[in-house]
């Protein structure tokens, strides 16, 4: 199994990126990994680290793809960018993943435009993972798709559920769509419409879910449109810092209460644990012909280790063949109600 690596990509790179794919590569037996960008800078980040030269290669790539560029004008014209060229890799089959801190915008376009959608697939989606009270939860989409047509929310929640079931070994993965209230006749016309698609398809789904229930754990995989996901996202990022922000703060504000945090810090410490976001990887880019994860643009050395285990897992699921085949699937079961419809319409 190859993962490839933009080196270049995040505002902690190469250091952090290289760091995090020698953690990796000791963990893992399985996997070799490939770093794409500027040789004689990375070369300047390995020399002297312990690791076997048969499952770490370099490619060289002389351009990089900045955070304020935009998206699509930087990945039709910097051709030798560690993104492009990182993608072109696995778009050409010499590698399974691609991973990036880099540019979102430009991780999406590129996925597109390069490794392209799969099969049957309307819309790709950026689907991070996300803790909850009960463990975690799938967020599709966290920004791929500002508007969503209702077809393409229904996808969102097939694909979730097939990550879910085959990565996070969620036996029956529970489908919410995100809504201003839990009865079927809330929404707008779009979450509406989704509502009955979503219904209508061979999934746990278990109806709308209210902002408030998210992080309750109410579902396995949270669907919804990038406007609202991004915002779901950047807010529950800003409430954890903020808990625990006010959390130190009090801990921290008599004698007694130093007392009682210096008793409970083993607990405290497995809050923050998982409450920390570089445990859990980056984001899918779920629908593409192709392994993409997005990690955080801060990404440091453990972060990368944890979205290079989730490429690993990834591949190993088979993701994206069992997105193809499920859509595929549904596909033709839309085909042949239609067909019963007109022979109906006809008698």
């Amino acid at each position: 199994m190859r993962i490839v690596l933009d080196a270049m990509g995040g505002d902690n790179a190469p250091r952090a990126i290289i760091e995090g794919a020698l953690l990796a590569l000791g963990e893992y037996e399985d996997i070799s990994i490939c770093l794409v960008g500027k040789k004689e800078v990375i070369a300047e980040h390995l020399r002297g680290r312990e690791y076997d030269p048969e499952r770490i290669d370099v490619v060289d790539a002389r351009e990089e793809i900045e955070m304020a560029e935009p998206p699509v004008n930087a990945i039709r014209t910097k051709k030798d960018s560690s993104m492009v060229v990182g993608m072109n890799l696995v778009a050409e089959g010499k590698g399974d993943v691609f991973l990036t801190a880099g540019s979102t915008g430009a991780t999406v376009a590129g996925a597109t435009l390069i490794i392209r959608r799969a099969k049957g697939v309307e819309r790709p989606a950026l689907a991070p993972v996300l803790p909850t009270a009960e463990g975690s939860m799938l967020l599709v989409d966290c920004g791929a798709n500002v508007d969503c047509k209702p077809s393409q929310l229904r996808q969102f929640g097939i694909m979730g559920s097939i990550y879910m079931r085959t990565v996070m070994g969620v036996e029956n993965p529970r489908v919410g769509l995100i809504n201003n209230g839990a009865e079927e006749e809330k929404g707008n016309a779009q979450t509406k419409k989704a509502f009955g698609l979503l219904k209508d398809t061979d999934i746990n789904f278990v109806g709308n879910v209210e902002g408030r229930d998210l992080m309750l754990g109410a579902c396995d995989v949270a669907v919804s449109d990038g406007f609202v996901g991004n915002v779901v996202m950047k807010f529950l990022e800003g409430c954890a810092k903020a808990l625990m922000s006010m959390l130190k703060d009090e801990l921290m504000s008599s004698t007694r209460s130093k007392l009682g945090a210096a008793l409970a810090k083993p607990a405290f410490s497995n809050f923050k644990k998982k409450m920390d976001y570089t445990e859990y990887g980056g984001a899918l880019m779920l629908g593409v012909n192709g392994g993409v994860i997005k990690a955080h643009g801060s990404s440091n050395a453990n972060a990368i280790k944890n979205a290079i285990r989730q490429a690993r897992t990834f591949t190993q699921g088979g993701v994206v063949e069992k997105i193809k085949a499920e859509l595929a699937a549904v596909a033709e079961k839309e085909a042949a109600d239609r067909a019963e419809k007109e022979e109906k319409s006809q008698e």
